[in-house]
């Protein structure tokens, strides 16, 4: 699985830890040496596998098996598909002598989509599976973030009902910037919040609900997250 969305224990211990260190990093890094950067991956030529589903699709309560494999093979199998198309495409192009910048970044928005779309949706195949409710100690972190549990539930469903019949993803996160824990809107898969940790992510295209919900938006938002 990704490093992120954590799980709701993994957010809470990370999120203190994190504020931890930027609080010492203003002290440590003139005399500490910089770490070692770990070996990565090519940006340039690695492609990306469709990750299996991290639970039964057909325990889901209020979604039926037959959206979520349809949401699965069709909608994220292929982002991930068009992704490897575009990066392939990248590095021919990036080889051409002749290609006009503004050419090449037709490529490069197709590429920042495309891995927006494979992000979020492997982020919200991750929330689900899950028993629904949250622990106590996520419960007194987002009372504390939002006054109470109920109005940072009641905003996040909000956002989602206004999302309805267009696009977009309702996304509860924790900004590394600012400290907060907020839920954002989001149009697309282009634009998301600067600095921010995906805690809970919701899914408000179509394809996530219409299958078994037909156009009523409302009614899904009610059964997730």
């Amino acid at each position: 699985m990704p490093p992120y969305p954590y799980t709701r224990r993994e957010f809470l211990v990370n999120a203190s830890a994190g504020a931890a260190l930027v609080a010492l990093a203003s002290d440590s890094l003139a005399v500490e040496p910089t770490p070692a950067i770990p070996a990565l991956s090519s940006a340039l030529t690695t492609l990306q596998t469709p990750k299996p589903l991290p639970f039964n699709p057909a325990k889901l309560d209020g979604i039926s098996e037959k959206l979520i494999l349809s949401h699965w093979e069709n909608n994220y199998s292929g982002a991930v598909n068009a992704l490897n198309t575009v990066k392939k495409r990248l590095v021919t192009a990036l080889e051409e002598v002749d290609i006009p910048p503004f050419v090449y970044n037709d490529l490069k928005r197709e590429h920042l989509t495309r891995t927006g779309s494979v992000v979020w949706h492997e982020l919200y195949f991750h929330n689900l599976g899950g028993s629904g409710k949250a622990g106590e100690t996520l419960r007194k972190a987002l009372g504390d973030a939002f006054g109470s549990y109920a109005i940072w539930e009641k905003e996040f469903r909000r956002i989602g009902a206004g999302l309805g019949g267009g696009s977009g993803w309702v996304v509860l996160g924790y900004n590394l910037h600012t400290g907060l824990l907020e839920n954002y809107w989001l149009s697309d898969h282009l634009h998301a919040p600067a600095a921010t940790l995906p805690v809970l992510v919701m899914d408000m295209y179509e394809h996530a609900y219409q299958m078994d919900y037909g156009a009523s938006a409302t009614a899904y938002v009610l059964i997730v997250p």
